[in-house]
């Protein structure tokens, strides 16, 4: 790689959710080679035997393109539905009455009413609540409400197949994040080895907190990704900040919370989020219907485009493929569309800008080096990259948060440290064991590898971080100013 190619590389990373479409080695090995960086496995669907064996070719295609490649394990969460109707489905008019019952069969629902799945959704509504069926499609007014029953007035009808999702106009739906499945899930974790575990419907720190304890104990020591689907947590800034605090990375899902807040709400709230996410030093990651015109189309429309430039311009992590890559006609062809869309917007200036965090103290030596690197290093012309010595990667992280067009190299011994760094706008993970070197002649070393491996070039200087004590967590606490070939 020469220092125009690193100049050119992609800084935002890409998420692809893994299904049938997908899920073979040959095709993963063509999605990892088209820029794949983190692999989706949605535990919405399939076995958990199947995702060990997805995630094994995962590894194994890594391995093979001496890349390191990320790998997501996405539990369901609660999904309120409709039960099931006599005839697979009605159609529903405007003005129509039509009942949502406990005491419905769950297999006979008609024109008149269907049954429902979850207990407390009558605990969780009241008169004139707007609730929104597949996807938002229809909408139902409450028009009264009993211990087991929901009596509503249809506002705006279509067709209403079997087990489709109930929300609520504004949230407010009381469901637990972690079900029994995501819990029988998470107990096989040990045999996946996930990189990142994404909850889905997070109503508190809370539920971060028991999800990582539940993996502790399965002794998976993946990070968390909070998945904010709910109107109520984006509506509230104390405890939105609080669950951003206690994971490692937030999800825009932007399909659930779009039902429950609207479109019209929605792109000022994902705007919020990411810059929210970055200024308390998580990542985050832009999810849901991006290219979806390319589940059967070989382009992406314009607008598509659009959509990934402005998530990249906002500083956004990764951008996230769901059915694109999970079903979709052309997998490898969207990755390379939405790479393409990535690249076009990180040339922009407002992408490659520092904004330097002026009225921030920092909190320690390893947090003060790393934002003093990125810093001095967008203001000297002639730095064509950081390189950080890292344990944990807590350093690069740090980095990433300042914008910036410089390659930030990670170079660390462990490989599940290089895995998550995958995620991580800006970073190249980088396989380097400094403790196999005498420590005065890391410094050496460092350069030659990254001269070796293409990514400087003579002439070139690099920004390096490192601790005093070699392969201590936490410890990064020097940098250097050191020129390629001299």
């Amino acid at each position: 790689m020469s220092s125009s190619e690193i100049r050119s590389h992609r800084r935002t990373k890409i998420v692809a959710t893994v299904g049938p479409g997908s899920d073979s080695e040959d095709m993963i090995g063509k999605l990892i080679g088209a820029g794949v960086n983190v692999f989706r496995l949605n535990f919405s669907h399939g076995a958990g035997s199947h995702h060990q064996k997805i995630a094994d070719r995962i590894r194994r295609q890594a391995r093979h393109q001496g890349k390191y490649v990320g790998i997501l394990a996405d539990l369901q969460g609660p999904k309120i539905r409709v039960a099931s109707f006599a005839d697979g489905g009605v159609r529903l008019f405007a003005g129509d009455s039509f009942l949502l019952s406990l005491d419905i069969d769950p297999e006979q629902g008609t024109s008149a009413g269907v049954g429902i799945e979850f207990e407390d959704l009558p605990n969780s509504v009241e008169v004139d609540d707007i609730l929104l069926l597949d996807d938002g499609k229809l909408r139902l007014r409450v028009e009264a409400v009993a211990p087991r029953a929901i009596e509503c007035t249809v506002l705006v009808g279509g067709r209403l197949s079997s087990r489709k999702g109930v929300n609520k106009l504004g949230g407010g739906i009381a469901a637990p994040a972690l079900t029994d499945k995501d819990k029988t899930d998470i107990a096989l974790m040990s045999g996946i080895k996930p990189d990142f575990v994404a909850v889905s419907f997070v109503a508190s720190a809370a539920d971060i907190l028991e999800a990582r304890q539940l993996l502790h104990a399965q002794g998976v020591n993946a990070a968390i990704i909070a998945k904010i689907e709910r109107a109520e947590v984006v509506a509230d800034d104390s405890l939105l900040n609080e669950i951003i605090d206690a994971c490692e990375s937030v999800m825009v899902a932007r399909g659930d919370l779009g039902i429950e807040v609207g479109d019209a709400e929605l792109i000022g709230i994902q705007k919020d989020l990411i810059s929210r996410t970055r200024k308390r030093d998580r990542m985050v990651i832009t999810a849901t219907q991006m290219m979806e015109s390319m589940i059967s189309n070989s382009m992406p429309t314009r607008a598509e485009v659009f959509d990934v430039a402005n998530a990249v311009l906002d500083g956004t992590d990764a951008v996230m493929l769901s059915a694109e890559t999970a079903v979709g006609e052309y997998p490898v062809e969207v990755v390379r569309a939405m790479a393409n869309a990535a690249l076009g917007a990180e040339r922009h200036p407002v992408a490659r800008t520092s904004k330097f965090r002026a009225d921030r103290e920092f909190s320690s030596p390893h947090e003060t080096v790393a934002l003093a690197t990125m810093y001095g290093a967008n203001h000297f012309p002639g730095v064509r990259g950081i390189a950080t010595h890292t344990e944990t990667g807590g350093t690069p992280m740090l980095m990433s948060r300042l914008s910036s067009g410089l390659p930030i190299f990670a170079l660390s011994r462990n490989a599940e440290t290089l895995q998550k760094l995958a995620l991580c706008r800006g970073v190249i993970p980088v396989f380097f064991d400094m403790t196999a070197f005498d420590p005065s002649d890391i410094e050496a070393r460092t350069l030659e590898y990254l001269s070796d491996a293409g990514f400087v070039g003579k002439g070139d200087f690099i920004m390096m971080t490192m601790g005093s004590q070699v392969g201590l967590a936490g410890g990064t606490n020097s940098v250097r100013v050191l020129a390629v070939g001299q």
